[in-house]
């Protein structure tokens, strides 16, 4: 829910749990106390998309066993040890930081990563506005991050469990080639298309292909996105890293964004959730500004967690009866 700063205050002077995400300059207002933050002008909400620097989205999180840290790139792979057993980490790093490109990288060797339920976000800035900083907030502490992790542990009582769950509007498209890579990172300048080398951006260019649909891959039997974040000087840019043991086909076209979103939440009984993000490229790719998608509202992210790094992809945690 937006709130002022003031309302927002409030709230953490009756120390509650809380999860904070808005414009830098708010986020630096705020006092110490029991919250975790992230800086983004971008929500969604029942009135559908919305660009703000004068409110904050504030969740209140009701649960009574909880720890907060922060993390720098050397210590990230504690993230999983230092979670409970049962519970969830709500985890927010800063964008284009160390913490950020070493968590996608890495996060999926991190031990019991799929063992424990690490959901988050990627901080950011306004695309429209100059000299902002993408930071991640330990509250506790008064932590202002711009190269950690800041992470919420929550432990659950006992008849509990956490569900991690995604909605994913896109579907690779099998009548494309496969497309791998033999180096792993956020760039590539060759790429195989069916098992042939090429370089990536000349085979980009030569099919007129629409770099807002993101590559997807196969992950274990999930589809995950890998968005382009750039074709520039013979190099394409991602917003996540490739791999060179998963098979990528560029996503089918979406016509209608928030029809695609509608379908796909209506398809879900239960909707209730206690955190949600969405991603800011299908914010902008889809034109969701003034825009409601049928539910699970929160922050417009630059990058999503549900155990590693996802792009163009709606992450909820539900609370449910063990």
């Amino acid at each position: 829910m937006l709130k002022t700063i003031e309302q927002t205050a409030a709230l953490i002077a009756e120390k509650k749990l809380l999860h904070i995400s808005g414009a830098e300059a708010l986020l630096r207002g705020l006092p110490a106390g029991n919250w975790i933050g992230g800086s983004t002008e971008y929500f969604l909400d029942e009135g559908g998309g919305q660009v703000r620097n004068d409110a904050l989205d504030v969740l209140e999180l009701n649960f009574s066993e909880y720890k907060f840290a922060s993390y720098d790139a050397q210590s990230l792979p504690n993230i999983t040890k230092d979670a409970y057993d049962n519970g969830f980490s709500l985890v927010i790093l800063p964008f284009d930081s160390e913490v950020h490109s070493r968590y996608a990288q890495n996060a999926a060797d991190y031990e019991d990563i799929f063992l424990k339920n690490i959901i988050g976000w990627i901080a950011g800035i306004n695309l429209g506005a100059a000299n902002q900083t993408p930071v991640a907030v330990n509250g506790v502490l008064g932590e202002i991050l711009t190269d950690k992790a800041a992470v919420l542990h929550v432990s659950l009582p006992e008849g509990k469990i956490a569900q991690l769950n995604i909605v994913n509007i896109f579907r690779p498209d099998m009548k494309s080639p496969v497309i791998t890579f033999a180096e792993e990172g956020f760039k590539a300048k060759t790429c195989f298309v069916d098992g042939e080398e090429t370089v990536f951006a000349d085979y980009i260019a030569r099919k007129g292909l629409d770099t807002k649909l993101p590559l997807v891959g196969d992950y274990s039997g999930a589809s995950i996105n890998i968005s382009v974040k750039s074709v520039e000087g013979g190099t394409v840019n991602f917003y996540a890293p490739v791999f060179k043991s998963i098979e990528y086909r560029f996503a089918e076209n979406v016509p209608d964004y928030v029809e695609a979103f509608r379908s796909k939440i209506n398809e879900i009984r239960n909707r209730d959730s206690e955190f949600a993000c969405n991603c800011i490229l299908n914010f902008l790719y889809g034109s969701l500004e003034g825009k409601d998608i049928g539910g699970f509202y929160g922050p417009i992210t630059f990058g999503e967690v549900a155990w590693q790094l996802l792009n163009q992809t709606l992450v909820y945690l539900q609370i449910l009866d063990d």
